[in-house]
């Protein structure tokens, strides 16, 4: 495909934002639109846009009028379902940010739906492009199996990331939002079926809905015996001690994110991996024999990762990409974070 490809925006939050600013720096690609749900929030974005981008608040309107060729949606997960079907069903291309829907078998019917009309639809797992996450997961490759994969993203409510974090606890738990991007770079480590799942959690922020935990953590096992834990919380009340951990485990040796910055308080810190400590486990006379090694990536910041995200989208547009594989990677890892919603609620394992 070499003609011009219009896109219109719905949402203009942080990933919103991200995502139309990319747009402007991919060639033959152009923002037509933004659609929200009141006219004042999408003024900050039409203004950091170039030209005049006409703001709409009724998303069926804003199709009429902008004709556009894609659609990329960045609003809360309890409207993705909607707003992906009536997108596909006029013959449009799909970006949606993650989770895809609420259920497994909305995000299974989307994607059939997809298939079906011949359409491309890529769902926001801002790792699957991110380039120390893809070396981290080359490494997991050398490591041999059983793998032990440990990762957590604590998070407190605060400053401008308090509103965001409190909207999306009000449809969902910290461990589904973000726990699909973690347990998919599980997956992609393992390269295993995943075959069950358990889960904990508690509510200890009484601002969040009585059925949501804004505390979990999960943990998964494979088929070839590999483990995989994730923890996810967020709130006021979360310890800054331990945010972020980031560690692979097998039986030649170990490999860590290790943030070289440190603690930050923006956006960038929860994909922050610019470096990777590598440990060997050979050992001669019960001494290693190798130094760990310490690997340093040049990372974009969170706009370069949303210009990454934003061209793999277009490329599957213009190349007629087959998402299989895509398909794949998104519902195994939705199977595992809606398994531990159920073991949270059952208190039982989950067999997948």
């Amino acid at each position: 495909m070499s003609h011009e490809i219009k896109v219109l925006s719905l949402g203009a939050g942080f990933m919103g934002t991200l995502h139309a600013r990319a747009y402007e720096q991919i060639e033959g690609v152009r923002n037509v639109g933004i659609v929200t749900r009141n006219y004042s929030s999408s003024e900050e974005l039409a203004g950091i846009l170039s030209g005049d981008i006409p703001r709409f608040t009724d998303f069926e309107e804003a199709l009429e009028k902008t004709a556009p060729d894609a659609v990329a949606i960045s609003t809360y997960t309890d409207s993705h379902y909607h707003y992906v079907s009536m997108a596909l069903q006029r013959g449009l291309d799909v970006f949606v940010e993650k989770p895809l829907a609420e259920t497994l078998e909305q995000c299974q019917e989307l994607f059939d739906l997809a298939n079906r009309l011949n359409r491309k639809l890529y769902v926001g797992y801002i790792l699957m492009t991110h380039p120390s996450w893809n070396r981290f997961t080359e490494i997991a490759h050398e490591l041999g199996k059983p793998l032990a994969m440990r990762m957590n993203l604590n998070q407190q409510t605060k400053g401008d990331f308090y509103d965001t974090l409190y909207n999306i606890m009000q449809v969902q738990s910290p461990i589904v939002d973000c726990g699909v991007h973690y347990v998919d770079i599980m997956y992609q480590m393992a390269q295993s079926r995943p075959v069950r799942v358990h889960a904990i959690g508690c509510r200890n922020w009484d601002l969040v809905p009585e059925h949501i935990c804004n505390y979990g953590q999960l943990q998964v096992e494979f088929e070839d015996g590999s483990v995989g834990w994730y923890e996810a919380g967020w709130g006021p009340m979360m310890s800054e001690t331990a945010y972020f951990i980031k560690d692979i485990v097998g039986p030649k040796g170990a490999a860590s994110i290790c943030p070289e910055k440190g603690r930050s308080d923006d956006k960038d810190h929860h994909v922050e991996a610019n470096t990777i400590i590598r440990h060997y486990a050979e050992q001669k006379e019960k001494e290693f024999v190798r130094e760990d090694e310490v690997i340093k990536i040049e990372e974009p910041d969170h706009d370069g990762l949303a210009l990454l995200e934003q061209r793999a989208f277009i490329d599957c547009i213009r190349n007629d990409t087959d998402m299989t594989s895509h398909q794949n990677r998104v519902m195994t890892s939705l199977r595992i974070v809606f398994a531990a919603d159920k073991s949270l609620e059952t208190r039982q394992v989950v067999e997948l």
